[in-house]
């Protein structure tokens, strides 16, 4: 097999991203092909399976093919290999859900893949004649259930036997992947925020209409993280509350009307997000661009790589400051920052809802979902994968929101994509007990699965450390630091597994619970949003530096766009005077207060911010107002 690559071809935008690498072989990517039809990209775990791939998302109703046209290079037979995988098997070892075909020309090849094998791999698709010349490659979902494609490989050489196979592909695709991070252009800013949630949405407006150039890198279609309709999750906590009540106005011109999680699409306005950061002329979106590295010098970075989740092109994106705003803690952990993960002992900052012994337990990640009422009998197909469901066990519910929260027990960056799988495995399965095994179903007769996300609502995983770690004393003791910044208003919500679940489902528990310890509002030290050890790394959204107790109030996103918006306005003054994230608490306090006492939301908007901002209410009676 001839290993050195000697030409990269970029297709039309209208065709998949073909690599032919001699003359008897292609490399297709499958996040771009030119049809996606039904399938959806799926960028969320691309850090640990090495790129993006089309996921067959049709709840059980096959999807639309996906198609692409790709150039044969010469006449012949080919050899098709397709790197997917078997999602269902870690639960058991039957044959799996996410079965599809490939066809070219439209032509099927012989054998099914996406069921079988546990992990991700080249399966062999077949064999087939092709004529020199422009043809169509395309994916056949045969299920509904998630099936997923990443890569396609078409060869005139057989490898069906060849033990070292899956290498030898991976080998070749990754010099491909060099190359074009090797052809990467470099662009400069004043100011690189990574991640588009509510955190990076308000960290690069605020720094922008303070005058920095920024570049907002966001690795989804769509703005706003888990508000936005992707997730679902409606904005919590409260915004112009404390010493600052300037901070979270800005909140007002994108936030939403309605209230409620797993919601009708229409219901989060990314409409809205959108045209908030479009309305910034100093501001520049790369969406769909997920940033893989980071170039550091010494203790700073000094430009994050940023790939497109579409097209695979690459650039490098170089500033003076950076902040990291991916939830993941991505930019700091890959730079090298100090971080932590899991739930500190109760001695370590002396937390009464700490555990006794730190232990590595997790808030969770949900796959919320809902079923509509339809006006005639529905059929949903059979899905038992190694979780069973009875009368006894079942939940008897039409939708499912928060509390369906998985992973707790497991690593939320490295094992995401398991962590997400079950979630889908529990509706499914959850949905096929109720539909076609529940003695007294009438509830669910006439309903069928209406949405189940697909990306992952993510509560927590990596804390990056900065010069202060935020605590539960310094929250119950209402402890006063000079660098006060933005204001927590929400419980001490920290999530942990149902118990009444956890019993029917030992050690696979897919439902949570909480207890609400309530606050009186707090101003958090601006020390908790900038690195210890990186020194222009800035961190806004669940990452910042606290600890496990402490994230369960300043996690909500109200909350997290205030300190984008502190971000942002630290930013403009390191960028005013050449200086550093701590730089200006020790030297620029004083020009940092009466920019969160003003804040840069730009009018009086007409969003739930505004409709539930009361702040005397809330300082009188936090739980009563909360439960409103």
């Amino acid at each position: 097999m001839k290993k050195l690559l000697t030409l990269i071809a970029l297709a039309a935008a209208t065709q998949a991203m073909w690599t032919p690498l001699h003359a008897g072989e292609i490399l297709v990517e499958a996040e771009s092909f030119g049809t996606k039809g039904g399938w959806v990209v799926d960028q969320q775990f691309m850090d640990f399976m090495g790129s993006p791939y089309l996921l067959a998302h049709g709840m059980g109703v096959p999807v639309q093919d996906a198609s692409t046209e790709i150039d044969i290079p010469e006449p012949g037979k080919w050899q098709v290999y397709v790197r997917t995988y078997n999602w269902t098997s870690p639960w058991t070892d039957s044959e799996g859900p996410g079965k599809f075909k490939v066809r070219i020309g439209g032509k099927a090849l012989k054998n099914t893949l996406g069921a079988t094998g546990n992990e991700w791999q080249w399966q062999y698709a077949g064999q087939i004649r092709l004529d020199a010349g422009q043809t169509t490659l395309t994916l056949t979902d045969l299920t509904g259930f998630d099936g997923r494609c990443d890569a396609i490989y078409l060869t005139t050489e057989d490898l069906t036997s060849n033990p070292d196979r899956d290498s030898l592909i991976d080998g070749i695709r990754a010099a491909v992947q060099n190359r074009r991070k090797a052809e990467a252009d470099t662009l400069d800013f004043d100011f690189v925020v990574a991640g588009g949630g509510i955190a990076g949405m308000c960290a690069a407006v605020a720094a922008a209409r303070l005058g920095c150039n920024v570049a907002l890198v966001n690795d989804r279609p769509v703005l706003g993280g888990n508000n936005s309709s992707e997730v679902r999750v409606h904005l919590g906590g409260y915004s112009e509350v404390g010493p600052y009540e300037g901070l979270g106005r800005m909140i007002r011109e994108f936030g939403h009307l309605k209230r409620g999680n797993a919601q009708p699409a229409a219901n989060y306005e990314d409409e809205k997000k959108q045209a908030f950061i479009d309305g910034e002329e100093n501001v520049t979106l790369f969406a769909n661009c997920h940033a893989s590295e980071v170039l550091t010098e010494g203790s700073s970075i000094k430009a994050i790589l940023v790939r497109n989740t579409g097209t695979g092109e690459c650039h490098w994106l170089k500033a003076p400051l950076f902040s990291d705003c991916t939830g993941d803690g991505t930019i700091g952990y890959l730079a090298g920052a100090h971080w932590t993960m899991g739930r500190e002992g109760r001695d370590e900052y002396g937390e009464s809802l700490a555990p006794e012994k730190a232990d590595s337990l997790v808030m969770g990640a949900s796959v919320q979902w809902y079923s509509v009422e339809t006006d005639h009998r529905t059929k949903f197909p059979e899905f038992s994968y190694g979780v069973e469901f009875n009368e006894d066990n079942c939940e008897k519910v039409t939708m499912g929101e928060w509390t369906w929260e998985t992973g707790m027990n497991r690593n939320q960056v490295t094992e995401a994509e398991r962590i997400r799988d079950y979630g889908l495995l529990v509706v499914y399965s959850n949905w096929s007990f109720l539909k076609n095994h529940m003695k007294d179903n009438e509830k669910w007769a006439d309903r069928e699965l209406g949405w189940v996300a697909y990306v992952s609502g993510k509560r927590e995983s990596r804390r990056l450390l900065g010069d202060y770690v935020l605590k539960q004393d310094d929250i119950d003791k209402n402890v006063f630091h000079e660098d006060a910044s933005f204001t927590t208003t929400w419980s001490i919500d920290l999530h942990f597994p149902s118990p009444d679940n956890s019993a029917k489902f030992p050690d696979n528990e897919f439902k949570t619970a909480t207890v609400h310890n309530w606050i009186y509002p707090y101003a958090v030290p601006y020390r908790c949003l900038y690195s210890r050890n990186i020194d222009n790394l800035f961190m806004a959204g669940r990452n910042i530096s606290q600890t496990h107790v402490a994230l369960g109030t300043t996690r909500v996103m109200r909350t997290t766009g205030m300190m984008g918006e502190v971000v942002g306005m630290a930013a403009s003054i390191c960028h005013k005077y050449g200086c550093s994230p701590r730089d200006v608490y020790q030297c620029h306090l004083d020009e940092l207060k009466p920019l969160m006492k003003k804040g840069v939301g730009k009018y009086e908007g007409t969003a739930e911010s505004q409709r539930f901002n009361l702040p005397n209410k809330l300082l009188e009676k936090p739980k009563a107002f909360m439960e409103d």
